[in-house]
């Protein structure tokens, strides 16, 4: 195994959704800092061009489902020369859980991750602010019903135990405070459904409407309005800590570690709060290069990942991408719809008999499709290197070109048990591809092809 070549595959698992043979071998010769960099810094690459996405798929004409957005950032998580910036505002979906089924509004929602994505990789505080001032979250949490003389504490609730500190950090008085410093923060009237279709709320803020009385809130004591609760906020170690698991848990392990969750808590404050600072630690750290194949996938991670190894849906106008989110919610993970305002629950919790049945029936229709691009440019590759193969020089070069997955020894006697091929292959040959394919198929199938 190359060591270089399997820790840029890691980075890429985690700092995106995985990375063809090809775009691992561009960034092997760059180095990993470099390829880190870039990674770090999106804004240096363009994002993908989506017109004929528009042009080729229906679904951008329906406004009112997130259908059309789901699509398009299941297309962006394929194709963007910049993943982290998509990883990152998957993540904080995933924190900030908004859902369609009560928005009913799908460009609010298409927003919403848009927000998430041009702000993930910023400051924790203007992430906070904008996440204020989204509709769809004030939708959500019945913001639009927080008024001075009948204060609705639902956002502010939710700011403080899922968005920012988490429980025990904070008092009853502290949530009533903080509901009363965001009242007239609201939403325009969204336009009638007829005769032109939903159009999405814009924030306002009411100051009529907003409880100008003094207010004391983790501490502190003044005539508070929303930002000011998000500059005291920000600077909690509980929010510190809050900050930190999140990231460990989507890009570092399943199992937290404390230790590290506080070195990553104490990056973020020395950094002011600046999230790519946070995020060039935790892929700069020890802990994050021996964390390799410690995350179960996520289901959007496990259909995007297979289908950037398959090759497939590179170009605008494949008519079937729209399969794929609808997949994702399948297995358990249904895009701007996640179950609760908690989120999605994580790690081993996204495995169970159906979504298992659902991921290996998938990745063996992707990876053993024989005229997938990635399918044909993994057997090419391979037949480029020798001339012949047995099994177990195929299995090995098929786990390196997927991105040094380690499969147990249990895992390869049984996928070597099951092939078909047993005797020496002629990588040349017209039958070459066919078993290339075999064997990506049973490792698709494998327990360690369900992990990053």
């Amino acid at each position: 195994m190359d060591e270089d070549r399997s820790l840029i595959a890691h980075l890429y698992r985690r700092a995106g959704f995985g990375a063809t043979p090809s775009e691992i071998d561009v960034a092997v010769e760059a180095g990993y800092t470099a390829t880190l960099d870039d990674l770090l810094h999106p804004e240096r690459f363009e994002r993908p061009t989506e017109d004929l996405l528009e042009r080729f798929h229906s679904e951008h004409s329906d406004e009112e489902s997130p259908r059309w957005a789901a699509l398009k950032w299941t297309y962006r998580m394929i194709n963007s020369s910049r993943p982290l910036e998509e990883k990152m505002a998957l993540m904080w979906h995933g924190v900030f859980a908004t859902g369609w089924a009560k928005v009913t509004n799908g460009q609010m929602m298409r927003r919403q991750y848009e927000m998430l994505r041009d702000n993930g990789l910023g400051n924790f505080r203007t992430l906070l602010q904008k996440l204020s001032r989204d509709t769809a979250m004030l939708y959500w949490l019945d913001q639009q019903s927080n008024h001075a003389t009948m204060v609705n504490e639902n956002y502010g609730r939710e700011l403080l135990e899922l968005f920012s500190m988490g429980r025990g950090n904070y008092t009853e008085d502290d949530v009533r405070a903080c509901a009363r410093a965001f009242t007239g923060w609201t939403m325009t009237q969204v336009a009638p459904r007829y005769p032109t279709g939903y159009w999405p709320a814009e924030f306002v803020y009411r100051p009529e409407d907003h409880d100008d009385g003094e207010k004391t809130f983790l501490g502190e004591t003044g005539n508070f309005n929303g930002d000011d609760i998000i500059d005291i906020i920000v600077r909690q170690p509980a929010t510190a800590t809050f900050v930190a698991r999140e990231i460990y848990r989507l890009f570092v392990a399943d199992d937290i570690d404390d230790e590290a969750v506080q070195q990553i808590a104490d990056c973020y404050v020395k950094s002011g709060y600046e999230l790519r600072d946070v995020m060039r630690f935790v892929f700069e750290s020890d802990f994050f290069k021996a964390s390799r194949f410690k995350r179960v996938k996520s289901p959007i991670e496990f259909v995007v990942g297979t289908v950037k190894m398959a090759g497939e849906h590179r170009d605008p106008y494949q008519f079937n991408i729209a399969r794929l989110p609808k997949l994702s919610g399948m297995m358990g993970q249904e895009l701007l719809n996640p179950p609760t305002v908690e989120g999605w629950h994580m790690g081993r919790e996204w495995i169970d008999s159906a979504f298992l049945v659902e991921r290996i029936n998938f990745a063996a229709e992707k990876l053993g499709n024989t005229a997938a691009p990635g399918v044909v440019e993994i057997a090419d590759r391979i037949s480029g290197a020798r001339k012949t193969a047995s099994s177990t020089e195929l299995l090995a070069a098929c786990t390196a070109e997927l991105g040094d997955v380690v499969l147990a020894e249990a895992t390869r006697s049984a996928i070597l048990d099951e092939l078909s091929v047993k005797d020496e292959l002629d990588c040349s040959g017209p039958e070459f591809v066919d078993a290339v394919a075999e064997v990506l198929t049973l490792i698709g199938a494998s327990r360690e092809y369900q992990f990053a």
